[in-house]
């Protein structure tokens, strides 16, 4: 069952075609990664399929409602949960308090602490639960907008270029997180160029090149694509 089904989806800007006649589903309960190269069109893509950008033309289902017209927050509405690249915390706020805001619209009293504790807990924030955010590291500001994305117990995560700037350690507990998600039945978009992160948690790759789908499929499937590793490494092979 797919939950998010992009149709024959084209974005231009003036002369620039960014995303052309891109057709991408997303399977329930699956994490899949959109790679590509710089330039590939990933980031349009993204922000279309979260209503950031109207396509010029092509169609997107959620949970098989057509939501080409709809805006951002009512996309959310309906389960979608977005984490754009650059961390935007409460940075002068506790991060307890990210946390709760996040929780605000959703749960209260009694409930609202629990979950509060289940999400540093998991985020592995508990013992920073005081400090400001600002004064958190930049891979524990970007978990700490994981958790507050979270929060809303979307039906599809969609995540850009989540481990940009992060350390390698940082990299790979990022990639244990979402796993765990994933296997709470939580379905997961990440847009990401890091090869080794996409090995780590994809279960199905598309590939972007120059706007257009390049190739799709399982990873190894992908990973064996030798016209993969040649817009990805510039390689051509000598047969």
């Amino acid at each position: 069952m797919s939950l998010v089904e992009v149709k024959g989806v084209t974005k231009r800007f003036g002369g620039l075609t960014a995303v052309s006649d891109v057709d991408l589903s997303v399977k329930a309960g699956e994490v899949h990664c959109l790679i590509g190269p710089n330039g590939a069109g990933k980031s349009t893509l993204f922000k279309l399929i979260v209503g950031l950008f109207p396509p010029t033309a092509g169609s997107i289902l959620f949970d098989s409602v057509d939501v080409t017209a709809e805006r951002p927050f009512a996309r959310v509405q309906r389960g979608m949960s977005i984490k754009m690249q650059a961390p935007s915390v409460f940075k002068e706020l506790p991060v307890q308090q990210n946390i709760q805001i996040a929780l605000q619209d959703r749960v209260s009293g009694a409930e609202r602490a629990l979950e509060e504790q289940r999400l540093l807990e998991l985020l592995g924030l508990a013992a920073d639960a005081e400090k400001m955010a600002g004064a958190l590291s930049h891979g524990q500001q970007q978990w700490l907008e994981i958790g507050m994305a979270l929060a809303l117990r979307p039906q599809l995560l969609l995540l850009d270029e989540p481990t940009a700037g992060m350390s390698p350690e940082e990299t790979y507990k990022t990639g244990e997180l979402i796993k765990s998600f994933n296997a709470e039945g939580m379905t997961v978009l990440v847009v990401e160029h890091d090869m080794a992160f996409v090995r780590q948690i994809a279960q199905r790759v598309t590939v972007l090149h120059l706007g257009k789908i390049f190739a799709r499929g399982s990873l190894d499937e992908i990973l064996n694509d030798e016209q993969v590793a040649e817009i990805y490494l510039g390689k051509t092979h000598a047969h």
